[in-house]
């Protein structure tokens, strides 16, 4: 694993959608066991690219994703690393028992992808607006489960999910994303990134609130507070070597989440916690909560996601050491 963190929280110009493309194309091109499956959203996701490259090896299911489902994990059945992709509300709650059943207990490689995970689907509403995605697939035994925060990680993350043998979802910002990490950074599944240093707190985030977690780490800074900041954007399998490291060297952790904290990367991070050393948790996320129509900026201050958040949530584990 090697990567360059840039961190200005600067807006990046392109579609982060594209990142997720660019890495499917080469897939493709350097695997003929490579199959694709999306559910009538190829405009939105750009993958009619991967239409017109390898129309013998991309389908679409329509708007039927639990049929998409099942597609996907009988053509992974046939000696297929299958990649099927719809908005995450549907690649979840809509196909989740075939996603259970026809690929998690079939023991096929389906690599699911849900776009425009929790606050990130905006002006689409409370109805698709998936709060609690990764909460479902943390239930499938063999599953594999990853939140991505921009173009480098998305694009190396989905390369690297060929390897992965079972099912797999991965949360996919479509755009409006922030840069966090340089082209070329390269990223190991399982294996969580340190960004900062520090002892006094460690502040644990994926996907768009790693941008925020970075924010709060210099907001706290100024006031004389070391947070360590660590992108853990694997939820499953957790990094429990770091999530130790974390616990025995700052005392104190706050998770940061895009996600129902019940169901997600909080409750996965607290349940390791318990079984060691005890440690004060806070957590940053949608706090048991339907989604609702609105700009991301607002919908971020609206649940609570924002950097400001983060620096209030450390001071108060901090104060409970």
């Amino acid at each position: 694993m090697s990567f360059t963190l840039i961190g200005k929280h600067e807006k990046d110009k392109r579609a982060n959608r594209d990142a997720y493309v660019d890495a499917m194309l080469e897939l493709m091109a350097d695997h003929k066991d490579v199959a694709f499956v999306d559910c009538d959203l190829m405009g939105c996701i750009n993958t009619k690219k991967l239409l017109s490259a390898y129309p013998e090896r991309t389908f679409n299911a329509g708007i039927a994703e639990q049929n998409g489902m099942g597609v996907a994990a009988g053509i992974a059945a046939t000696g297929f690393h299958t990649w099927m992709h719809s908005f995450g509300c549907f690649s979840s709650r809509r196909a989740f028992d075939q996603a259970f059943l026809a690929a998690g207990y079939s023991f096929v490689p389906v690599h699911v992808v849900g776009s425009d995970p929790g606050v990130t689907a905006a002006y689409n509403g409370g109805t698709h607006m998936p709060f609690e995605d990764c909460g479902l697939y943390m239930n499938i035994p063999n599953a594999t489960i990853v939140d991505t925060c921009d173009y480098a990680q998305t694009y190396a993350v989905t390369k690297k999910l060929y390897d992965v043998p079972n099912v797999s979802y991965q949360r996919l910002i479509r755009k409006g994303f922030t840069t966090v990490y340089a082209d070329g950074s390269d990223f190991e599944i399982g294996k969580a990134v340190t960004l900062k240093e520090g002892n006094d707190v460690a502040i644990i985030a994926s996907g768009i609130l790693v941008d925020e977690a970075l924010k709060a780490q210099e907001a706290l800074a100024a006031e004389g507070i070391n947070a360590r900041v660590i992108d853990m954007f694997t939820w499953k399998p957790l990094d429990t070597e770091c999530i130790a490291k974390a616990v025995a060297e700052c005392g104190a952790i706050v998770t940061a989440e895009n996600h129902q904290v019940a169901t997600g990367l909080g409750s996965a991070i607290a349940n390791e916690i318990v079984k060691g050393k005890a440690c004060p948790v806070e957590m940053v996320g949608i706090q048991n909560r339907f989604g609702q129509v609105g700009d991301q900026n607002f919908l971020m201050k609206e649940y609570n996601l924002l950097a400001e958040d983060i620096v209030a949530a450390a001071k108060k584990a901090i104060a409970r050491k």
